[in-house]
């Protein structure tokens, strides 16, 4: 079985957030430990790939790997291949912050469709239902 958890944030610790409730796989409630618990897993991730090696290497590859899966996801992209999307930071007006990590839809152009906004439409609409 696959899972596909979509990971934004920084290098290191907290600011690493994977984004468990856009999952290919869903949680049920019934697992309700187990968001905290892999949350925390993903942030120290690279802390025990640094630690397993005692000191003699770092998770570089991990990173690399991850580069080299947006770099696909682009060419991808840029080639027509539909529906490819992927977790980036872009330019947003969402907040006051000028870029934001979503959910976005590459296309031969780039970036042709930021999901934030649409998430966040979709959240306000059954919030006030």
């Amino acid at each position: 079985m696959e899972v596909n958890v979509p990971v934004i944030g920084g290098h290191a610790g907290v600011t690493i957030i994977p984004l468990l409730s856009q999952a290919y796989l869903s949680l049920t409630s019934s697992l309700c430990d187990v968001p905290t618990a892999l949350t925390k897993r993903t942030q120290d991730g690279g802390t025990e790939v640094v630690e397993a090696k005692a000191g003699k290497g770092s998770a570089t590859l991990s990173m690399v790997y991850a580069g080299a899966l947006f770099a696909d996801a682009c060419l991808k992209g840029l080639n027509g291949v539909p529906d490819v999307e992927e977790c980036s930071y872009v330019q947003s007006t969402i907040t006051e912050l000028p870029f934001f990590a979503s959910k976005v839809r590459l296309g031969k152009n780039g970036v042709e469709d930021p999901k934030l906004k649409s998430f966040i439409e979709k959240g306000v609409k059954f919030a006030n239902q």
